[in-house]
């Protein structure tokens, strides 16, 4: 059997999205619910978020134990998305995906790119549409007529009816069904005690909600009751397959020998290096004060050649041994000040490392970490890492928001001079924000500077994702070896 003949196999891979007409419809619980139903089944199950989120992918990898990724045809065009979808589900016996927003809402609302159906469109995938039920009767179905109206690729195929009783969704079934000519394939009733409880953020992270497993273990068992999961799995099976795009295959590959051979990767590079003979660490910042991290960025280190290992800023007194660069994500620092703020040795082990310019990147919550002071919601102010001779505090509002792309004023990470495609939604700001990229809002353009940066350091309340700019990843990992070198 050739590569391609093997690539179209794999893309046989069941798969279904679950989206709604809006926020708040109960896209998460459905989600969870059938990942769970599936999992019990014996499949191999992976799950695909819509988006630039963190928090629902967590909920499904840590809570129900499936892999969780993100997919956002902002971040990547449609062959990247289609590829990084294709990597991951290869070995999958089914790929469920949750949507963002409304069904159709993209960049600002308006655009077609970063939506739940762009990103359907792209995979495609059929979709499953969740409708909040609550407090409608009859006029469910122009609000579903006009959802299907607009499916110009016909890929809604089946209808779930959410926060309904049973003896109303019995009613509304088939006044559905026979008006518009789609399966309303099940419902779930309203069930306070099966709420997931959410924050400025989004949801509260896994490990901070009250007996999250028996919630959805609960949920769950009420879906397989009152969802026909049978018909989940033929709208699964109906997706069409992904014809393999040849120019895909030419991949980054490692040999035996431990040759990297870059291809269509890293910015179209064509080039061999051997990666193992002196592989950086790269120590990446995780515990409960930072958990925010787009698994692509990890996995993308990895295929560069780098070695990731992992530590706890609130927990552990000093770095790994014979690290060679640092990466903190985002999470919630600010619900942990205290703690960061008494583990002094970690706090001092981080600033000496960047005074000895050891390369780091630092996003959201990492950036308000290096501070030398964060206030938090009570206007209490901690000791930070000293990184950044600055303060962070709350502002009690939304401070930014939205998809951006940044591009360096002088080129030390993005050196093919093109931009990294990112991500920001903070409530906390600095006194210095820093001024050395500049971050453009794609739908208005509007520009604003950010970021503090120079040839070993890029700190910033941004949330990056590399594989829209693989060279970033690159440029890291050299600067790691870099340093690497000093260290021998």
């Amino acid at each position: 059997m050739n590569l391609k003949e093997r690539h179209a196999i794999w893309m046989k891979i069941k798969r279904v999205m679950i989206a709604a007409p809006k926020s708040g419809s109960g896209k998460t619980v459905v989600t969870c619910a059938l990942l769970q139903v599936l999992k019990a089944y014996g499949w191999k199950v992976a799950s695909y978020k819509c988006g630039p989120d963190y928090i629902d992918p967590m909920f499904h990898e840590k809570i129900i134990d499936v892999p969780a990724k993100n997919l956002d045809t902002f971040f990547t065009d449609e062959e990247k998305t289609r590829e990084l979808f294709q990597n991951s589900a290869k070995k999958m016996d089914f790929a469920v995906f949750e949507g963002v927003m409304g069904l159709y809402d993209g960049l600002g609302g308006v655009r077609e790119e970063g939506s739940s159906y762009h990103l359907a469109e792209v995979t495609k995938t059929p979709i499953v549409l969740v409708v909040d039920a609550k407090g409608m009767g009859r006029s469910m179905i122009p609000l579903i007529a006009g959802f299907l109206n607009y499916d110009k690729k016909h890929l809604i195929q089946g209808i779930i009816l959410n926060r309904i009783s049973k003896g109303y969704y019995e009613t509304l079934k088939p006044w559905i069904e026979e008006e518009l000519k789609i399966q309303v394939i099940g419902f779930l009733p309203e069930e306070k005690e099966l709420h997931i409880e959410s924050r400025h953020l989004g949801l509260f992270l896994p490990d901070e909600v009250n007996s999250i497993k028996e919630k959805l273990q609960a949920v769950s068992e009420l879906f397989s009751r009152t969802v026909s999961i049978e018909y989940i799995k033929e709208i699964a099976e109906s997706a069409e397959e992904l014809e393999p795009d040849e120019t895909l295959m030419e991949k980054m590959l490692i040999d035996k020998y431990g040759t990297l051979i870059y291809k269509k990767a890293a910015g179209g590079l064509t080039r061999e290096v051997n990666v193992w003979d002196s592989r950086p660490t790269i120590a990446v910042a995780k515990d409960e004060a930072f958990c925010f991290y787009y698994a692509d960025n990890i996995h993308l280190l990895k295929e560069y050649g780098a070695k990731i290992t992992y530590f706890s800023p609130l927990h552990d007194k000093k770095l790994p041994e014979g690290c060679h660069a640092l990466l903190i994500g985002g999470g919630y620092p600010e619900l942990y000040a205290r703690q960061l703020s008494a583990n002094t040795k970690m706090r001092e082990a981080v600033k000496d490392a960047v005074k000895n310019e050891m390369p780091i990147v630092a996003e959201c919550g990492g950036f308000m970490y290096l501070h030398s002071f964060l206030k938090d919601k009570e206007g209490l102010c901690y000791d930070m890492a000293g990184v950044i001779s600055a303060t962070c505090f709350y502002t009690g509002k939304l401070v930014r928001f939205g998809y951006i792309e940044l591009r360096e004023k002088q080129k030390h990470f993005l050196l093919n001079g093109k931009g990294i495609k990112g991500h920001e939604f903070h409530y906390y700001d600095s006194t210095c924000n820093g001024t050395d990229v500049i971050a453009v809002k794609p739908v208005t353009g509007k520009e604003y500077s950010c970021i503090i940066k120079n040839k070993t350091q890029w700190m910033g309340f941004p949330h990056l994702y590399y594989p829209s700019n693989p060279v970033f990843a690159r440029a890291f990992i050299e600067k790691a070896k870099k340093y690497q070198k000093t260290t021998i």
